[in-house]
């Protein structure tokens, strides 16, 4: 389909994870690749986290045929999830970081289609591994199944690489975003008006680190995260002999910098770093920040370590209307990634 307006000409934007949804999309995990030799440890955590956000809303999942339902199904039955909440695409994926391959839904509440899909391309974070060609199609074809239209920039973009405020504020790292591997023949500038075209914002705003790790070269999901329009959690590392000190430092006075749309400082919330976590000899990314926003909850991930309870408390002040629930992330964090990267929210109109 050639399309003549990009969606901010015709009035869509991204609304913030914030904002009320219809349903939250995921992609059953399958891949052993992604946590070798402990694949079958990340279904209960996963199970658990379904049931939490389907207490308030559709879960949406990709499967790639009935084995694999069923095989969900028994796990989910196990972990006592409302079934009726929970609806199956026959979508096969490569992969199941839903953040990064899912649709980016966009509304428009006055527009006579009042929600749209946007499919960025993905090429599994620099191309680091492939194939991808299955994911890279999902958001066209939840599209087709929802009869949504889509819209095809034609770049390179993931969704846990970006951070919106649902008021005209992009928050994303130039570590990801201006990263050779996604999109060389774009320059900054160039970038930020794909963004402000085809997510409905108004500025982007950067930081420039990730943390040590993150093979995503520094998505913003694992560092900075709006929680009202004005207000961002960012992860702090308190040991100065720590890897993630002297980066998050960095970030942290870049935030301070910062004005808004209103000409407003960010409010600025320090949430502290879990410990470091080392598995075969591969530091893994784990951080407090890669929480998950839901209708009635907010999912956090915890690492069994000290500052876990410090850490949700921290989030719980920030979203009184929500319940804080922290849910072992030790496993699926080998996988690189946690209950962020694994979802896709769909608003609500």
């Amino acid at each position: 389909m050639v399309q003549t307006f990009t969606p901010k000409q015709l009035g869509y934007y991204f609304p913030a994870e914030f904002a009320p949804h219809v349903a939250t999309w995921l992609s059953w995990p399958h891949k052993e690749a992604s946590w070798p030799g402990k694949i079958e440890t990340v279904f209960a955590p996963y199970s658990q986290f379904i049931k939490e956000v389907a207490k308030g809303e559709k879960v949406c999942i990709n499967i790639a045929d009935e084995a694999m339902k069923n095989f969900a199904v028994g796990h989910l039955t196990t972990a006592g999830v409302d079934l009726s909440k929970v609806q199956f695409f026959f979508h096969p994926t490569n992969d199941a970081w839903c953040r990064d391959h899912g649709p980016a839904f966009l509304i428009n509440p006055e527009a006579r289609q009042p929600k749209v899909i946007v499919d960025w391309s993905y090429n599994a974070w620099g191309n680091k591994y492939p194939p991808y060609n299955l994911d890279d199609v999902i958001p066209t074809l939840i599209g087709r199944k929802l009869e949504m239209p889509v819209f095809e920039p034609g770049i390179v973009m993931e969704g846990g690489s970006v951070e919106f405020n649902g008021k005209g504020s992009l928050l994303t790292s130039t570590a990801c975003l201006l990263n050779k591997n996604r999109n060389p023949h774009l320059r900054q500038k160039e970038i930020e008006e794909y963004l402000i075209n085809y997510y409905g914002v108004e500025q982007i705003l950067w930081v420039d680190e990730g943390i040590v790790g993150d093979d995503t070269d520094g998505h913003i999901d694992d560092t900075v995260r709006f929680v009202n329009e004005d207000t961002v959690l960012t992860v702090i590392e308190e040991n100065k002999r720590d890897e993630n000190y002297g980066l998050l430092q960095h970030n942290l006075k870049q935030l301070k910098e910062i004005r808004l749309l209103s000409g407003k400082q960010l409010n600025i919330v320090e949430l502290p770093m879990p410990d470091a976590l080392v598995y075969e000899d591969q530091r893994l990314p784990c951080s407090y920040a890669n929480f998950y926003i839901a209708n009635k909850s907010v999912i956090v991930p915890v690492f069994n370590c000290d500052k876990d309870e410090r850490a949700l408390r921290i989030i719980q002040d920030c979203f009184p209307g929500r319940e804080v629930v922290g849910i072992d992330s030790t496993d699926i964090i080998w996988g690189l990634g946690s209950f962020h990267c694994l979802s896709q929210q769909e608003p609500e109109v």
